[in-house]
């Protein structure tokens, strides 16, 4: 690949097509299972597989997933809407056509901001609209033929479109991964794109640095990981950058990736919208949606990660990294949340979360819905730490673990074990003549002039001690002792 990078000579034009699977129960137009892994074609019924005389019903719960999307983007939501038919031929599509929407998308416009290197970057939505998925070809089994599993098709979907506004594969990353995201949050969509409920599709174009006009555009289709979206995107900036600068010509098609050596390949001509013959589809009512029912799912709207963000950083004088680490993850958010509620020292609850907590629960495969029974021990802990009662080492290595896992008072369970922080001056300076005959000659450095020694001694008392030597006040009787 030539060395020529966008920012010099090219600017790269790029906009993404996400389809996030729907956390239904059953699919978009019947009551057939949408069960990740189930054995091939034993989800689906006359309905999936499009057969003569049914009649397709859509699904409520899927709808109101579309909506809850589009207000938490900032979408204007479309009151009157209607299916239609996206007609092309496929082995795993089975009625021949695809139902999608087209004219009228459920949800128009909106934003989604991500964080960059340069600041806050706001990406322009075009649309989000409900589609059903099609089945799936499998070519690995046969050494002759492609197996067709149907069980995905009829899956509900929403495609949400951007406009051509993002301009670097690292923007594209940054975008997935705030939408992927924002999915789990809301609980539309599970997002593990290993499983496929989370694609992307990459339009990419390319044109010289102040260029008005839009370049000869490719598309990458089914990237299903964020690291892959990445890497995809940015081999195919490079390659039509070298197209363009040998002379040769942008040809519009559609392309897909290759993992093993992170380059994209060829696998059709792109067809245009008008390929697609859309027509309203015969066979389903059109629905409406009233101020009502679209308030009402608003008022349903958690409190979105950007808005805590907020308010923690002026509340709570949180740091950018605290709030963004803690806004992650739902479960997460909701038990600092609660811990906030029995303890005042927040800074001290972001570091127990994103630090022995967070350990505690990858070592142990526990959830925080198991934490919770322990949370009004945990913040005793936490205020036990505060008052210099506990050392936070003997606190998070020895207490924590077991507050959880038997629900009890840690101040009883120190008592019970001798776990208490002493701040008795008598029994530490004990600890301190004894860390000093132990260490003659640190003591003869230090007194030279090696003043960062006296670290080396705090640990070394607290050590002797089992970490129940109070820190500050070893410190304080430590430097008293060499100075004589």
């Amino acid at each position: 690949m030539q060395t020529v990078t966008p920012s010099s000579k090219y600017e790269a034009v790029i906009g993404l097509e996400i389809h996030a699977q729907l956390a239904t129960h059953s699919k978009l137009f019947c009551g057939d299972a949408t069960d990740f892994g189930a054995a091939p074609n034993t989800q689906i019924s006359p309905i999936t597989m499009g057969h003569p005389g049914t009649l397709p019903k859509t699904n409520e719960k899927a709808v109101e997933y579309a909506i809850t999307m589009g207000l938490a983007c900032g979408c204007a939501i479309e009151k009157n809407n209607y299916f239609a038919r996206k007609n092309y031929f496929y082995p795993d599509l089975p009625k021949g056509y695809q139902i999608s929407q087209h004219t009228t998308p459920i949800c128009v416009g909106g934003t989604v901001n991500i964080k960059t290197p340069a600041g806050v970057k706001s990406i322009q939505l075009n649309r989000i609209h409900l589609e059903e998925d099609a089945g799936k070809s499998i070519h690995d089994i046969s050494d002759t033929a492609t197996m067709i599993d149907l069980n995905r098709a009829g899956t509900p979907l929403i495609e949400l479109v951007t406009e051509p506004c993002l301009h670097s594969a690292e923007e594209a990353f940054l975008f997935v991964t705030e939408i992927r995201k924002l999915v789990r949050w809301l609980g539309v969509c599970d997002g593990n794109m290993e499983e496929g409920s989370l694609r992307c599709d990459a339009n990419i174009s390319i044109r010289l640095q102040g260029e008005k006009k839009l370049g000869t555009r490719v598309e990458i289709k089914n990237l299903n990981s964020i690291r892959n979206i990445k890497k995809a995107i940015q081999y195919e900036i490079e390659r039509l950058i070298e197209i363009t600068e040998t002379g040769g010509t942008i040809i519009q098609q559609t392309r897909s990736f290759d993992a093993n050596n992170d380059t994209t390949f060829s696998i059709r001509d792109k067809e245009d919208a008008n390929d697609y013959r859309y027509f309203p589809d015969p066979d389903l009512a059109p629905f409406h949606l009233t101020n009502e029912s679209i308030e009402a799912l608003r008022l349903k709207l958690p409190a979105l990660p950007n808005e805590l963000q907020i308010e923690w950083t002026k509340s709570f004088k949180l740091s950018d990294y605290d709030v963004e680490q803690l806004s992650e993850n739902k479960e997460e958010t909701a038990f600092f949340i609660q811990l906030t509620k029995l303890s005042t020292h927040y800074k001290s609850i972001a570091n127990w979360i994103l630090g022995p907590i967070r350990s505690y629960l990858n070592e142990s495969s526990n959830s925080y819905e198991k934490l919770s029974l322990a949370l009004p021990y945990i913040a005793a802990l936490i205020e036990m730490v505060e008052n210099n009662q506990l050392n936070f080492s003997v606190a998070s290595n020895k207490i924590l673990k077991e507050i959880i896992e038997q629900p009890q008072s840690p101040l009883t369970y120190a008592e019970q074990h001798n776990l208490l922080q002493s701040n008795s001056a008598d029994e530490i300076e004990q600890w301190v003549n004894e860390v000093l005959a132990k260490h003659p000659d640190k003591v003869t450095e230090y007194k030279k002039g090696k003043k960062g020694l006296i670290g080396l001694f705090v640990g070394e008392v607290k050590k002797i001690s089992q970490g129940k030597a109070d820190p500050k006040l070893s410190t304080q009787l430590l430097e008293k002792k060499l100075a004589e």
